[in-house]
């Protein structure tokens, strides 16, 4: 048997934890590393604490409509909220490239790249 790659075993993590979304637009799952590839935070994106969850029965708004933004949290801040060192993030394994504004908020960590899955392969970014 081959032994896994670290990207491939932490990108799976990332899309297993993408199974707990409470949005149904979209299921996202992030994972937040330190340079020793220690797991730092999760997090999956869904809806705020003593929100309704989303799902196809009882959608959001933003379901149906682009134009309307969704009201989840996303992946990334939810696991950006759970980290109790920011500064210590130096990876980020994401199921989709992240958002402008959390992109953002990767950049403003100490984290130096982001790997996502864009088109069916995994990319890297280095910030």
């Amino acid at each position: 048997m081959t032994r896994p790659t670290k990207e491939h075993v932490f990108m799976t993590i990332a899309h297993e934890l993408a199974t707990l979304a409470t949005c149904a637009k979209k299921h996202v799952g992030c994972v937040l590393l330190d340079k020793h590839n220690r797991v730092l935070a999760t997090g999956y994106n869904g809806a705020p604490r003593g929100h309704t969850h989303c799902d196809r029965e009882d959608p959001c708004p933003a379901f149906k409509d682009d134009s309307i933004s969704c009201n989840a949290i996303h992946a990334e801040m939810n696991a950006l909220m759970q980290c109790s060192n920011i500064d210590a993030i130096y990876t980020a394994y994401v199921t989709e490239a992240p958002c402008f504004k959390c992109r953002l908020l990767l950049e403003n960590t100490g984290c130096k790249k982001i790997v996502y899955i864009q088109n069916g392969v995994m990319r890297e970014e280095q910030l």
